[in-house]
């Protein structure tokens, strides 16, 4: 079974915490039809899911690792500003 993050399948997308959708894509490295690494953002509740390696990790905030998603944040933060997503997932919950 693939595991992969296609772009077509991007539209089905829900977030796991409002279940809005679609979520807005920011691919950083693509390889084709896939997105190899990348920011899903929930514009409804502010949140953000990182793709690391074609996966698209979508995990509800209890289960979010901190340190990860700082980690990320800082390697691909031009990226965050340039899209208006704010540094933490929790920003801007309703």
């Amino acid at each position: 079974m693939e595991r992969t993050l296609r772009k077509k399948l991007i539209d089905i997308l829900a977030c796991p915490m409002c279940g809005h959708y679609p979520l807005k894509l920011v691919a950083i490295q693509e390889n084709d039809d896939k997105v190899v690494q990348g920011i899903l953002h929930c514009q409804n509740c502010g949140r953000w899911y990182p793709i690391r390696d074609e996966i698209a990790v979508m995990l509800p905030d209890n289960m979010r690792d901190q340190k990860k998603d700082d980690e990320f944040y800082a390697s691909y933060e031009k990226y965050f500003k340039e899209n208006g997503i704010p540094r933490s997932w929790q920003a801007t919950e309703k």
